[in-house]
């Protein structure tokens, strides 16, 4: 008896047996298999780049408010008169003039 249950359970025969009746469906298994690996490594390398450049923007960001406030520095009136003296040009401080309409 334990002769006829060996050869009812021969697992070579049934897998083998199994696996070629599947076999279509297996390699459609396998190609999805694929596609998500494929998917997870575009995800991270997007992950990756969306953090560059979000720290390249913040480097931007920055730079530019550093710049502004210089410019913004450097338009007052009386950082405009002192970057003028070294060439020779003074500005009289007599402030703005009025016209009047009569």
């Amino acid at each position: 008896m334990s002769k006829g249950l060996l050869n009812a359970l021969n697992i070579s025969h049934h897998s083998t047996e199994w696996v070629f009746r599947n076999f279509s469906f297996l390699l459609f298994l396998g190609f999805l298999a694929l596609v998500y690996i494929a998917n997870a490594h575009f995800a991270e390398k997007r992950v990756r780049e969306i953090q560059a450049l979000q720290k390249k923007i913040k480097e931007l960001k920055w730079e530019y408010t550093s710049i502004k406030s210089e410019t913004m520095y450097k338009s007052i009136q009386s950082q405009i008169d002192e970057s003028l003296e070294p060439v020779g040009l003074n500005l009289a401080n007599k402030g703005p003039k009025v016209i009047e309409v009569k």
